[in-house]
C-alpha cells in the first residue's frame, strides 16, 4: 500500500475535518491506493511493451493511405477485439502504416 502510505497524513487530516466515519475513511483510503496503482500501471505499460516510439491514431495521416477503411480503424480503436480475445492482422506493403497503427492501437 505504498500509494496510501505516501498520502496518508493528508487523507487523515481531510477525514478529520470532514468528520468521516470509519467506513467512509476506509473507502477513501482504498480509492487512493487504487488510483495510485492505476496511474502507475498506465504509465509503465507502454514501457513494458517496448514500443519503438510513441504513435497515436490522431497522428496517422489517413489521406496518405486512402486504401485504409476509416470505419474499420474507428471500430478497432474501440478495442472490442481485446474484450473478445481476438487478434487483428495488419497486411500491406512496406510504408503503408501498419507499424504506426499497431503501436497506436497498443
Amino acid at each position: 500500500m505504498g500509494h496510501l502510505a505516501f498520502g496518508l497524513d493528508t487523507l487523515c487530516d481531510q477525514a478529520g475535518k470532514r468528520e468521516l466515519g470509519y467506513r467512509e475513511f476506509l473507502l477513501e483510503a482504498l480509492q487512493t491506493e487504487w488510483q495510485g496503482r492505476h496511474q502507475r500501471g498506465t504509465e509503465s505499460r507502454p514501457a513494458m511493451a517496448r514500443y519503438p516510439c510513441v504513435k497515436t491514431l490522431e497522428q496517422f495521416d489517413m489521406s496518405f493511405q486512402p486504401s485504409i477503411d476509416k470505419k474499420v480503424i474507428r471500430e478497432l480503436s474501440g478495442l472490442g477485439f481485446v474484450e473478445m480475445a481476438e487478434n487483428i492482422i495488419l497486411l500491406g506493403p512496406p510504408g503503408a502504416g501498419k507499424t504506426h497503427l499497431a503501436i497506436a492501437l497498443g
